[in-house]
């Protein structure tokens, strides 16, 4: 079904998809655009009337050539379907298969009116054919461009027998009878004068005419010398002159030069008869070099189409990405936004604790960041860093906990050094007893000085809790792979 055109449900040529999702014949789309303003999709009206869009408008420019269905059609197995013809093959050979399908009908070229198969052009041409028939000047009967000859209206006599032709000849010495190539008597052959005894219908008779040329020569032969000899016998015996044995001799060649004339005549008609299909084929040829000319424009408008599609999908990427970069920068100021605190005071939630120990511990991620969080409204801007194997002398044996000044948004308003107090706290989650670490900043320390960076060096306890306090049951720091560390800025 997907083969199908949904115009005129025959077997898709040169398919166009449009935005809907069917698909028509490159014709089929152009005919329904150019007879219908703001055409509608037929097969859309028939699935869902009610829900017609924009998609379903038919035209040309919103439509694009569906390579692939092509493709799959040009490898459909296909057989030729004119009575007796046996070919099979893919669709792709089809077309070139019907220019030379010798069981297709095709009209007569010469606009006698017959369609006939292309195998039996030449037999129409040669003897069916209204339009390839002369009238013979001699006896008015119809004759068929193979049959033809020019004859003469009185006999030469016989000295010039060798420039005639076959034809001319029977017309001299039987022209009460009609040409032995194009009708026969119902009775008898036209030959029966001579010695032929065949009878038989019309069609039996061309058929003897046409296999019996070499037996009715012999027969013609012999009766010219029969002919001869009684004539020349009564003449020289007349005037008392021998008989001269030379003009058998001389009536016999000039028999072979009508021969040879005949078999001549034959073939230039045969000659004629192929000249006039190679003229059809050449037509059809021509027909199909034109084609194959408007295949290659369209193919050249397609391949256009592609590159502005290509072009457009290009830039539709292009805007793409960007907004991928834009929602990226708003859906981490949102996670910004949500975390953040303008008070001073931050709690920081830490979970797969254990996993993040390990890191610690193996140095594949040795210290976390927290969240950036704000001291008032338009205050200093800091974050908490924290070393859960522990950093400097609490290395393996401490969790160091450090306080970072960030570069914020308001430090040209803010007096510098930071000289706020800071106040660490590990929450117990049973709420028995919190570890609590506080420190004043040191003035001349650079880790309080107004950034210069992103963020200034980490300043506070190296050695904020033993881990083995961390990893005792008796207190609950760590619960459920989650601890909370709590930082106030006084």
């Amino acid at each position: 079904q997907k083969f199908l055109c949904s115009n005129c449900n025959n077997i898709l040529k040169k398919a166009l998809q449009t935005l809907c999702g069917h698909r028509y014949c490159s014709a089929c789309l152009t005919w329904i655009v150019r007879n219908n303003k703001n055409a509608i999709c037929q097969k859309c009206k028939e699935e869902d009337p009610n829900s017609l869009g924009e998609e379903s408008l038919l035209a040309e420019e919103r439509a694009f050539g569906d390579a692939a269905i092509n493709k799959e059609i040009s490898e459909l197995r296909v057989h030729c379907v004119t009575l007796g013809c046996s070919w099979s093959g893919i669709m792709r050979d089809f077309e070139e298969h019907q220019s030379l399908c010798e069981y297709a009908l095709i009209p007569c070229h010469t606009g006698c009116g017959h369609v006939v198969m292309r195998r039996k052009l030449a037999d129409h041409l040669e003897n069916g054919c209204a339009n390839n028939v002369t009238v013979c000047q001699q006896c008015q009967h119809s004759l068929a461009s193979s049959e033809h000859q020019q004859i003469p209206r009185s006999p030469p006599e016989i000295k010039e027998l060798p420039s005639i032709s076959f034809d001319y000849f029977l017309c001299i010495f039987f022209p009460q009878q009609s040409h032995p190539t194009s009708s026969a008597s119902k009775d008898g052959c036209c030959f029966s004068e001579v010695g032929c005894a065949f009878r038989g219908s019309k069609e039996k008779m061309k058929e003897h005419e046409k296999s019996a040329v070499g037996a009715h020569m012999l027969l013609l032969l012999q009766h010219m010398r029969q002919m001869q000899g009684t004539l020349c016998s009564s003449a020289r015996a007349a005037q008392g002159f021998p008989p001269q044995p030379e003009l058998n001799l001389k009536n016999e060649s000039v028999l072979q030069q009508l021969v040879r004339e005949k078999v001549i005549s034959e073939l230039e008609n045969k000659l004629h008869v192929f000249e006039n299909i190679v003229a059809v084929l050449n037509k059809e040829v021509e027909s199909s070099n034109l084609e194959i000319l408007a295949f290659r424009r369209q193919s050249e408008l397609d391949q256009n189409i592609i590159r502005g599609l290509e072009l457009k999908i290009a830039e539709l990427h292009r805007c793409l990405t960007q907004k991928d970069a834009g929602l990226s920068s708003l859906h981490k100021s949102l996670l910004f936004s949500e975390q953040a605190s303008y008070d001073g005071i931050f709690l920081w939630k830490i979970t797969e604790v254990g996993r993040k120990l390990q890191d610690s511990v193996t140095g594949r991620t040795v210290s976390l960041y927290s969240p950036a969080f704000y001291t008032a409204k338009y205050g200093y801007k800091v974050c908490l860093r924290v070393y859960l194997n522990g950093d400097g002398t609490g290395k393996g044996t401490h969790m160091s906990l450090f306080f970072v000044v960030m570069k914020g948004d308001y430090d040209a308003l803010l007096p510098w050094p930071f000289r706020h107090k800071v106040t660490f706290m590990l929450l117990d989650q049973n709420n028995r007893e919190h570890i609590i670490d506080a420190f004043r900043p040191d003035l001349t320390s650079a880790s309080f000085q107004r950034p210069v960076n992103d963020m200034n060096v980490a300043s506070g306890c190296p050695m904020f809790l033993p881990l083995a306090k961390l990893q005792s049951p008796k207190h609950a720091y760590v619960k459920e792979d989650t601890l909370f560390l709590k930082c106030i800025v006084e």
